[in-house]
């Protein structure tokens, strides 16, 4: 038996479900890259609105290319479950937020009238990294604009919201970059004056980007996850994802119309996101990449093997220490050292199995936020970081994609920059020939850290 409304009265007692009546909740939010973490995060505050009373904030997903999460979702009428894993069991919940899931190569003029209607009031996306389109020196990829991406999409529907005489929408990245808000503003401002100057003033006026910082370990849904949560459930979710208790948002309080009361169930809304983005950021990310890039290269598959490894653990602490946290302008509630601590218990934490390769994944979009401008702040005033070196390092390594194929946007470009260089080039100066870390590495990787710093991305 498969998830469905239908099949609802078979669930376990214990497994929480929504209060609401989902079929009389419009669709006031439209998310781009439907995936796990959304289901994970801000679905879940969503639902917690609907379920605290207030109506109009069901979820219409959009899916940019890949039919999986359609194929997921769709047929069990947008419903999952959530496993809060942690302390040797894991609390079952059922989300009922998401109505549906498009697919925009299958579904443009459903996606288009779910960004022109008058029930949408926010725009949200985790489209990760690479789904912004910038070239190398930061700005707008033309090209990749123009071939699938958001921009395009959100163009249509902007365009059609601002002729039917409709309000502008909240658009709400949820991406792991700095001042996200303001990079998408930007970013969607430079695809619009380059094709449609007259909706670029109007959305420039009407429009609003608040930036949001926002943190939930979500690892990627295995068959062994989907195995044991159809064994506690009774039937099977292919919709299913497992998380962390830990889930924290952090929204600038910048709306362009209606919103839910998102502060009643824990969402901080500030003026200033900075602080805490860039806590994140360097901390946390900064945390899992070098944990990533080092632990692949000692032998490790998940987080809570890498933070068990002393080696490794030592790394962590002195990034997150004695690298990152002296270079954030903390807000006045944040404790850097008491969040450090927190961060390496949740990565402990073995019932997430967190894999490392997928926290590997697309480096080069990455490491600018998450290390170099922690490098760059550091060298102004003369102080090493050993642990993002090394870090950067073990990425050279994988890039070199020796052991195992590289998922990266700019694989082979990178792989064949490297190995291109030969014995005079840059590995020589930082490997020896069987691959290891020469003595004098230091001075190479630091000269090349700053010049991928001052292109603002490795490439």
């Amino acid at each position: 038996m498969r998830l469905s409304d239908q099949s609802l009265a078979a669930l376990p007692a214990g497994v929480a479900r929504p209060s609401y009546d989902r079929a009389a909740q419009q669709c006031g939010v439209v998310h781009f890259g439907i995936g796990a973490f959304h289901r994970a995060h801000q679905a879940v505050y969503f639902d917690d609105a609907m379920n605290a009373g207030e109506r109009g904030w069901a979820i219409t997903g959009v899916s940019l290319r890949s039919p999986a999460v359609a194929e997921q979702l769709n047929p069990q009428s947008g419903l999952y479950t959530l496993a809060t894993r942690g302390g040797g069991h894991a609390d079952y919940r059922l989300i009922g937020a998401i109505r549906q899931v498009l697919v925009a190569s299958e579904d443009r003029q459903r996606v288009m009238a779910a960004l022109a209607s008058p029930d949408t009031h926010i725009v949200t996306f985790t489209v990760t990294e690479k789904g912004y389109c910038r070239a190398p020196d930061g700005d707008l990829d033309i090209a990749l604009a123009h071939s699938g991406s958001i921009y395009g999409l959100l163009a249509e529907g902007l365009a059609r919201r601002r002729e039917a005489g409709h309000a502008g929408l909240t658009l709400l990245s949820c991406d792991n970059l700095a001042h996200n808000g303001k990079q998408l503003e930007r970013l969607l401002l430079a695809f619009l004056n380059g094709c449609d100057p007259p909706l670029a003033d109007w959305v420039r006026t009407a429009c609003s980007f608040p930036s949001s910082m926002v943190d939930r370990i979500v690892p990627a849904t295995t068959e062994a996850d989907l195995s044991s949560a159809e064994t506690a459930l009774g039937q099977r979710d292919e919709g299913h994802v497992g998380t962390e208790a830990f889930s924290q948002w952090v929204i600038e309080d910048r709306f362009a119309g209606p919103r839910p009361r998102l502060e009643d169930h824990g969402v901080q809304l500030v003026s200033d996101v900075a602080p805490y983005e860039t806590a994140k950021l360097r901390m946390l990310n900064g945390a899992h990449s070098l944990m990533a890039y080092c632990g692949l290269a000692r032998g490790h598959e998940y987080v809570h093997q890498a933070i068990a490894d002393p080696a490794i653990r030592a790394l962590v602490a002195r990034l997150m220490l004695e690298e990152a946290a002296p270079t954030i302008a903390a807000a006045s509630d944040q404790d850097l050292a008491g969040y450090a601590a927190a961060l390496i218990e949740r990565f402990a934490n073995p019932a997430l199995n967190h894999r490392l390769l997928q926290i590997a994944m697309d480096g080069s979009q990455k490491i600018p936020q998450r290390w170099l401008e922690t490098l760059a702040a550091n060298q102004q005033i003369g102080r090493e970081c050993p642990a993002i070196l090394q870090g950067i390092a073990a990425w050279l390594v994988h890039v070199r994609g020796d052991a195992r194929p590289v998922d990266d946007p700019l694989a082979q470009t990178l792989a064949g920059c490297w190995r291109a260089q030969g014995e005079q080039g840059v590995f020589a100066a930082i490997f020896g020939p069987d691959g290891v870390l020469a003595s004098d590495w230091r001075p190479t990787v630091v000269a090349i850290a700053t010049a991928t710093a001052a292109l603002g991305r490795v490439a």
